[in-house]
């Protein structure tokens, strides 16, 4: 069995109490203590997450505009230096090989991909290279710390000695050496920044002076669930089109010339309709769903991909593939017993708010 890696972060983190679990070859952070106090302080207030495991690649050559509208399903010719574009690679089957965050630095294009596909997105990005002049560097030497709530750009600006007020929303700036941009993966507003490793612990240290709750993986899943954000490896993968997770929305079908990888089958899906959707799912009394649990549909069967208790709805939510024409009261099994459930939007956040 190979060794568990770990972040530059692991030393302070472990000094700092943290549970810590195996997770896509990396030996990461559960939680700090209570994982429904972290969830809270970044609905709250602040949050910081330790990302590093996360596989940050530099694209950069004559071609490599060219290279990237060929490999994913968004244009990043529509980018502007300093934008943000989330985008999905796929497979000639238009099977989704990675959901991953592309930011436009002028003569770089900065890919973070997900650590569970690392090796795979590697081989993928080398095989591609064929007949395009491009440089796919993988940054090994970087680290990548996520600061998410109401409060994180208030906090983070201090931490960092910069002002990031006037940074938009999908925006990326530089602050020295180091990479800012405005995206999370929470529902919260907040930055995520890249950084040298070496330099990381630094920061994370200005964090905790400004009172930035500490967070591990398991706040950062409930918090992702109730924004209704797709997880690689469980909501969708190889096995999933983008038109039966959610995703339709970031395919650019203009211009019709723009031969991404998988078009062609996605464009045969897309006249023939699909048969499944990824869709929200609410269990109406107590008990916690959880991946793999059947749900039973007028429609047909279907699957809970991900589930969870929300702590911001004092119940279990969760996404389920089920028939695209399924909706309304489903059950979903648990421990062999049929659970009234039903389904609702994805989006539960907005629901939360209006609580």
């Amino acid at each position: 069995m190979a060794e568990l890696k770990r972040t530059p972060l692991f030393e302070l983190q472990a000094a700092m109490g943290a549970k810590f679990v195996p997770f896509a070859g990396w030996e990461m952070p559960i939680n700090f203590g209570s994982q429904i106090a972290e969830h809270q302080a970044v609905r709250t207030s602040a949050g910081m997450f330790d990302v590093s495991h996360m596989t940050q690649v530099d694209v950069r050559g004559n071609n490599a505009e060219a290279y990237l509208r060929r490999l994913l399903v968004g244009d990043v010719a529509t980018l502007d230096c300093g934008r943000a574009l989330y985008s999905l690679a796929l497979n000639e089957q238009a099977g989704i090989l990675d959901d991953l965050m592309v930011y436009s630095l002028g003569e770089t294009f900065r890919l973070v991909c997900n650590a569970s596909t690392r090796e795979k997105m590697l081989y993928w990005l080398a095989t591609h290279r064929t007949g395009y002049c491009v440089e796919v560097q993988c940054r090994d030497d970087l680290a990548m710390l996520a600061v998410q709530g109401p409060d994180a750009i208030r906090r983070a600006q201090i931490a960092l000695g910069h002002d990031l007020t006037s940074l938009d929303k999908f925006a990326v700036t530089r602050v020295g050496d180091v990479l800012v941009a405005r995206t999370g993966y929470t529902g919260e507003d907040g930055v995520e920044i890249m950084l040298s490793g070496e330099h990381s612990p630094t920061l994370w240290q200005r964090l905790q002076e400004q009172d930035v709750q500490a967070c591990g993986l398991g706040a950062r899943d409930t918090l992702r669930l109730e924004a209704g954000l797709n997880l690689y490896g469980q909501d969708m993968d190889e096995c999933n089109h983008p038109l039966e997770s959610r995703l339709g929305w970031t395919i650019a079908w203009q211009p019709v010339a723009r031969d991404f990888i998988g078009r062609r089958r996605l464009q045969e899906i897309a006249a023939a309709g699909k048969e499944r959707e990824l869709k929200g799912i609410q269990l109406m009394e107590k008990g916690v769903m959880r991946p793999g649990a059947e749900v039973q549909t007028t429609e047909g069967l279907g699957v809970v991909t991900s589930g969870s208790f929300s702590p911001t709805l004092g119940c279990s939510i969760g996404f389920a593939r089920v028939p695209a024409a399924a909706k309304g009261a489903v059950h979903v099994i648990i421990r062999d017993w049929p659970r009234p459930a039903s389904i609702v939007s994805p989006r539960f956040l907005s629901k939360a708010a209006s609580r």
